[in-house]
């Protein structure tokens, strides 16, 4: 099978495809507010924008991981998430807490989705 790759940069692609399956590299929120459930919203906005340009949807992701700069945002960051993953279509996730490469960034996910 071939890999296609989307959106190449130097370091990254931002979408991978391989064997029905979808690679997001890293999302964040475009606006770095200081609001972890603004910046959560815009997090996911990137991920449904990347997921829709590969022929995905949030209903095929297959595992998420979730980095916050501080590990007291994680129930206002689960509030956004709850929202926007559809009922009964929860991927296998994991949260943890990271430093972040930018400061002002409160939140990131990794995302594997099916075709």
């Amino acid at each position: 099978m071939d890999i296609i790759r989307k959106d190449v940069k130097k370091r990254m692609s931002r979408i991978v495809i391989h064997n029905g399956t979808v690679y997001l590299c890293g999302q964040v929120a475009n606006e770095r507010t200081p609001d972890i459930r603004q910046q959560t919203r815009g997090m996911l906005e990137n991920v449904q924008k990347l997921l829709d340009s590969a022929g995905s949807s949030r209903d095929k992701i297959l595992s998420a991981t979730v980095y916050l700069k501080n590990m007291g945002d994680f129930q206002a960051m689960n509030e956004i998430w709850d929202e926007w993953i559809p009922e009964g279509q929860a991927p296998a996730r994991a949260c943890v807490q990271a430093k972040m490469a930018y400061e002002e960034v409160l939140v990131e996910i990794s995302i594997i989705a099916a075709l």
